[in-house]
């Protein structure tokens, strides 16, 4: 987990580069997106330079969402949006472009633009509890 020279998040984690902070503490910092789709748009990130969710430890991963969800109550005071979301991507597949593990706590308002669409499958029950069994035995 020490700090990848050449990851933006770790730069605005060592001060090397500026960040619109909101708060921070030993385990995560919060800042404005500059990349924001709504104002209010806030990045959550891990201080330790962990590429995705499948490094996090399970008290790392505790602490960034509790800050997440401090932002998410703050938003909501401020901004006072429709909504908001959290968004959290992990790998090239899933879109993730910063390679530091991070949530997007992002304020939205009703007709934003911002569409949010997956091809709904409804697997029949059989292959949700084939599903499930795998994962049991994966925990």
């Amino acid at each position: 987990m020490d700090p990848d020279p050449s990851c933006v998040f770790c730069k605005i984690v060592a001060g090397q580069i500026p960040a619109s902070v909101v708060c921070e503490d030993e385990h995560a910092i919060a800042f404005m997106d500059i990349g924001a789709v709504n104002p209010g748009h806030v990045l959550v990130v891990a201080k330790p330079h962990v590429e995705n969710i499948f490094g996090l430890d399970d008290a790392l991963a505790a602490s960034v969402m509790h800050t997440a969800a401090r932002v998410a109550r703050a938003l909501q005071r401020a901004f006072a949006p429709d909504g908001v979301n959290l968004f959290q991507a992990n790998g090239a597949a899933a879109e993730q472009t910063v390679f530091h593990f991070h949530i997007h706590v992002l304020p939205r308002r009703s007709g934003d633009g911002l569409r949010l669409i997956w091809p709904v499958q409804n697997p029949p029950r059989a292959e949700l509890e084939t599903n499930a069994a795998r994962l049991r035995a994966a925990l």
